[in-house]
């Protein structure tokens, strides 16, 4: 290890040699920086416009906290202490990068929101949407089962995932276009998506799960068109790629919710998910 503080680095494999282990040994709280950085290393750098910046905090010979940023996104940050978000608040801002918004579990987020006040001037916005972090226990599926079937998405059916996937991007307003040519510089592209159908083979449903990393999968999409809502689709396919994630060798499942949506929280704690941590967002406008 280097001297104490933040390093930073543009290089994912450099990134992933001294933080890999601390990210794999609590894999839950680290989904989105073992996420980002593998899809960095999968695809390269320039997959993603503007070169990416990942940090790691070394405090006594040890790796206590990380960063990520692949701008226009938000900077993504580990759990960090006041103390930490501080510290690297005034590294970045010394540095001249210039980071719009920043997400991470609620108290690291606003610790790091505070701080960037502090050091640029900057006023953080609170964003509406609030999301959780759900970890699976045991899996329990849905009962009463709705009639059909499940049914995992190949190389032949991009044109069913990209709409799919539109769909949903539309309906949690997300600033993306999903298209043909647009969906391999997505975030859904390295997903393997699973339709439910009904008996007649008209799909219903779907459900998305990222690849395994460090022994964890994350669920990440599950949608269902307004008006089949409440006939237990988004339950079984839920249910379905959870059991899939599990045979595929993950020790652990997680998935996000929206905090404001009491049908889908309650759904997958009828699965087996538990409450991890609240996540927030802030956007920042930088000072006069």
């Amino acid at each position: 290890m280097r001297s104490s503080g933040w390093y930073l680095t543009e290089d994912v494999e450099d990134f992933l040699a001294r933080a890999g282990g601390f990210l794999q040994a609590r894999p839950a709280e680290h989904v989105m920086q073992l996420t980002w950085a593998e899809r960095v290393r999968t695809r390269g750098r320039a997959a993603f416009g503007r070169a990416p910046v990942f940090g790691v905090l070394e405090e006594e010979g040890q790796v206590s906290g990380t960063f990520y940023h692949l701008p226009p996104r938000s900077l993504g940050l580990s759990p960090l202490s006041p103390a930490q978000a501080d510290s690297l608040a005034a590294r970045l801002a010394d540095l001249g990068h210039s980071p719009t918004s920043v997400g991470a579990d609620h108290d690291t987020a606003t610790a790091f929101a505070e701080a960037w006040q502090r050091h640029t001037g900057a006023t953080p916005k609170l964003r509406d949407v609030r999301v959780r972090l759900y970890r699976l226990g045991d899996l329990t599926p849905p009962d009463p089962h709705p009639e059909g079937r499940a049914r995992v998405l190949g190389e032949g059916d991009l044109g069913q995932a990209v709409f799919w996937c539109g769909e949903f991007a539309k309906a949690v307003g997300e600033d993306v276009t999903v298209s043909a040519e647009t969906w391999p510089s997505t975030r859904y592209a390295d997903k393997r998506y699973t339709l439910w159908e009904t008996p007649d083979g008209t799909p219903v449903s779907i459900a998305g799960m990222n690849p395994l990393l460090g022994g964890q999968v994350q669920v990440d999409i599950v949608y269902t068109p307004a008006h089949l809502r409440g006939h237990g689709y988004a339950a079984a396919v839920s249910a379905e790629v959870s059991r899939a994630a599990l045979a595929a060798g993950a020790q652990e499942v997680v998935l996000f919710a929206d905090q404001a949506n009491p049908t889908s929280n309650a759904l997958y704690q009828r699965l087996g998910y538990r409450p991890l941590s609240d996540w927030s967002g802030y956007d920042f406008v930088p000072a006069d």
